[in-house]
This record gives C-alpha cells, structure tokens and sequence, in this order.
C-alpha cells in the first residue's frame, strides 16, 4: 500500500516537472514568470525525490536510491546557488551537508557500478552517474572554500544543474516508457544529448556576457537578462 501511494506521488510530481520546464526555460531570464515556473519546477523534483526514497527503502533497492538522490542534488544546487552570487554570500551548513552527501553517494553510485558491471551491463549507468555527481559535488566544495572570480558563474551552475535535472526527469520518463530501447541506452541517451545541449547554451551566453553575440530583432524582450 505504501508502496503503491508514493509512486502515484511519484508519477504525479514526475508529470509536472516534465511539463513545467520548458516554461521556465522559454521565459525571459530572471522575469516574474521565469521564476515561478523554476520554484514549480524546484518542489515537483522534490515531490518526485522523496517518493523515490521511500520506494528504495520498501523495494527497488540500492541503485534507485542513489540515483534519486543524485537528481534532488542536481535541482537543489541549482536552487541554492542563487543565494550565493557574491563572495559575501558564503555556503551554509546545508549546502555543505548535500555536497558531502553528494560526494559519498557518488563514490558508492561507481562502487555499485563496478560491482553490476559483473552480472550486468546497466552498471555503466551507475558509473556514469556516480562520476558525474562526484565531479559536480567537489566542484560545488571548491567553490565555497573560493568564490568564482567570474560573476556569473552562479548564472551557468544554476542553469546547467536545473537543466541537468530536468534532463534526469526525462531519463526516468524514458526508463519506464521506451522499451524498445537497449537498458543502457534507454538510461543515457537524454544524458548525452542534453549534456551537448547545456555545452552549446552555456558557450552561447558566455558569449553573450562577453559582448561577442550582437543583438537581432529576433531576440526582443524574451532574450534581455
């Protein structure tokens, strides 16, 4: 029973993170309706978290429990970072606490990995997922020990890691839905493609910061900052 009750829980808040990203990120940067849609979005990936935790716990195991956590992480950095822009916005206990977290997970995602790679091909998804938390976490620990001499690196770590969350919401919506895929392809195809994504958008802005992206009548309103 309970089982059951998280995952509709699950499914409910995973529906809503799919649909409510694309809003916030076709709405203008730092607008009224930008925000709101990346707070939605925000609690529906925690809505969709906690859930996950509990069905680990009850049944799916290990695997699945890490990976949860790995994709709260992704969201919850993303959020935090918007109170640390400047060096006098310093890292607090809890961001402290989910970067350790983060880092130890990791190291057991890669453990698991290696240990699945034995009876299984889907322990290259742990790995894979386990290397990435692990080089974000201790990114994140550089960080607050020395803010970034760039002042919009919380505007690229907060666009990557949202975008990589959302990223982690379709992979799980793949995971149940396309069978007619490969297990291990099944799992890393949206990483893959949305890792590319966030390279080219992030190389776009930074342009864009830079003044090396002149302005079009295309852009209008929806692309100021």
């Amino acid at each position: 029973m309970f089982f059951k009750a998280a995952l509709i829980i699950h499914i409910l808040f995973g529906s809503v993170a799919l649909f409510v990203a694309p809003a916030a990120m076709l709405t203008r940067k730092g607008g009224l309706w930008h925000r709101r849609w990346g707070k939605i979005f925000f609690w529906a990936i925690t809505g969709v978290a906690i859930p996950a935790i509990v069905m680990s716990l009850i049944r799916s195991g290990l695997f699945f429990l890490l990976v949860a956590l790995f994709s709260f992480y992704l969201a919850l950095t993303g959020y935090r970072v918007l109170y640390r822009k400047t060096p006098q916005q310093g890292a607090g206990k809890a961001d402290w606490t989910a970067a350790t977290t983060m880092v130890l997970g990791s190291l057991a995602l890669v453990a698991y990995g290696i240990y699945l790679m034995v009876t299984s091909g889907v322990g290259v998804v742990a790995i894979v997922f386990g290397a990435i938390g692990l080089v974000l976490a201790l990114s994140d620990m550089r960080d607050f020990l020395h803010h970034p001499a760039d002042k919009k690196a919380w505007w690229y770590s907060h666009m990557t890691r949202m975008l990589a969350a959302y990223i982690a919401a379709v992979t799980a919506f793949s995971v149940v839905n396309f069978k007619f895929l490969p297990p291990v392809p099944r799992w890393l195809w949206a990483t893959v493609v949305g890792t590319a994504g966030i390279v080219i958008w992030t190389r776009y802005y930074r342009r864009k910061f830079s003044g090396r992206v002149p302005p079009t009548p295309l852009q209008g309103s929806a692309g100021r900052i």
